[in-house]
């Protein structure tokens, strides 16, 4: 898969050979589905809590005698039909994170650069270094290039001016090669690789690993 390399001023820069192992692939919901489950509940707090009926202050004296009062026998005021009693089989911390092996995650990985190549929603830039970090520069380039909700993945380091540029541009998001993931590419409308980013994924996902 061969597209044409940009510079950010909009200008063709040359064009770059894609591997058809990453961004050729007929993507499949059902995966993107699966890894994108993973990631949130892997990203859920799980710190939910409730107090069970040894866990409420109380006194643990018998309330009431057992017989002759014409009501339910009951035995202490902790019980979950009192007011103020131990809540019976509620949510307790815990870690909601379930297993999902690498070469799956490597998997949706490409499945999600693939949706984006498939549907013309991804960019190739030749780099992303500004000589200074000035944001009105870099959304002036963003608009003219029609950027809304983009998603921009570099190489191993993101550069420091881009990124300060980047910082206060609502719909712009900037993440190192290693950063990558699917829910992250998904939930934007482009995604933009550079081609140090490119290299980057080609040497990461090339043998079905997922650091």
């Amino acid at each position: 898969m061969k597209l044409d390399v940009l510079k950010l001023d909009g200008k063709k820069a040359g064009s770059i050979d894609l591997d058809e192992a990453l961004f050729g692939l007929e993507p499949r919901a059902d995966i993107l589905h699966r890894v994108v489950r993973w990631q949130r509940a892997k990203a859920q707090a799980g710190t939910h809590s409730t107090l069970g009926r040894s866990d409420v202050s109380y006194s643990t004296k018998k309330i009431y005698r057992q017989k002759g009062t014409g009501g339910a026998r009951h035995g202490s005021r902790k019980a979950p039909i009192f007011r103020k009693g131990g809540v019976y089989k509620g949510p307790q911390p815990r870690s909601h994170a379930h297993e999902l092996t690498k070469k799956f995650r490597a998997l949706g990985l490409r499945h999600a650069l693939s949706s984006k190549a498939a549907t013309g929603n991804l960019v190739i830039l030749d780099t992303i270094e500004m000589k200074e970090g000035k944001t009105a520069s870099l959304a002036k380039a963003a608009k003219e290039l029609g950027w809304k909700r983009v998603l921009i993945i570099d190489g191993a380091d993101v550069n420091e001016n881009f990124a300060r540029a980047a910082r206060n541009i609502e719909g712009i998001d900037v993440l190192p090669s290693i950063g990558a993931n699917v829910y992250d590419i998904l939930k934007r409308d482009t995604l933009v690789l550079t081609k140090a980013g490119v290299e980057a994924l080609e040497a990461r996902l090339g043998k079905g690993d997922l650091k």
